[in-house]
């Protein structure tokens, strides 16, 4: 890929206003996700950016883009070469979607990718990187740890930072403390943009949270949110839909 200089200057987010349509569809385009599809322009400027929806509703799909607008790895972890950005304006999604740049740029970042984080995981400790983390081998550290190490390390002012449905290997208590994080370093200049279905991470303060289903993309109120209502109906009555459950199961036999 063709690079040049970058003349941005360090500084404070956000890096990335969003991402907006731009002329026809490429071949790499992604028509089987009708969110995506739909997209004219997604604003990303605030300081924390949060994607709700179903699993194949587009949600991790906008995150690559932007990961491979700024240049994070496709596997993702640390980014490399803050120097340096791809040749602007870098299209992604088969040239669908442009990057809206600002004049600044992050000092760091991280790209976290729940299901590849393993691989990071072990990259970090063959390299001896570990000081950066916390001084303690990733995996000498549960799932959960891990993920709160890399957080509680690597999070902070003037970076810009993706999560992929962090909460995976999460208990209600890390979700908690992730919040936390992402609220210190959010006001302190970072910039997050996050994929997920916890309730408790789409609370997270500063936040603008896009919903994601088959009609495209919306900005519900986070009590209208679909994981927020299923989530407290089944807290105020599990029987009723653990019965719900067991009748279509008995339909299903039938």
């Amino acid at each position: 890929m063709a690079r040049r200089r970058d003349t941005r200057i360090f500084g404070p987010g956000p890096y990335v206003l969003g991402l907006r349509r731009e002329g026809g569809w490429g071949s790499g385009f992604p028509f089987d996700v009708p969110a995506i599809a739909a997209v004219e322009e997604i604003e990303l400027d605030r300081p924390v950016t949060l994607l709700a929806g179903e699993n194949g509703s587009g949600k991790s799909t906008i995150l690559e883009a932007v990961a491979e607008a700024i240049g994070f790895a496709e596997q993702g972890g640390e980014l490399e070469r803050v120097g340096e950005l791809p040749a602007v304006p870098h299209n992604v999604l088969g040239g669908a979607l442009a990057p809206m740049l600002t004049g600044t740029k992050p000092r760091n970042g991280y790209y976290l990718r729940a299901e590849s984080f393993f691989n990071i995981a072990r990259l970090i400790d063959r390299d001896d990187r570990v000081a950066i983390y916390g001084d303690v081998p990733m995996h000498q550290q549960s799932h959960g740890e891990s993920f709160l190490s890399l957080a509680a390390n690597r999070f902070g002012r003037d970076g810009l930072y993706l999560l992929d449905e962090p909460e995976a290997a999460l208990s209600v208590p890390g979700e908690l403390a992730l919040v936390a994080v992402i609220a210190r370093a959010a006001s302190a200049g970072a910039q997050f943009v996050v994929a997920t279905h916890s309730p408790i991470l789409l609370a997270c303060p500063q936040a603008r949270i896009y919903e994601l289903d088959g009609s495209g993309v919306t900005t519900p109120e986070y009590d209208d949110l679909q994981a927020v209502v299923l989530t407290r109906g089944f807290l105020a009555a599990p029987e009723r839909y653990l019965m719900a459950l067991d009748s279509d199961a008995l339909e299903e036999d039938e």
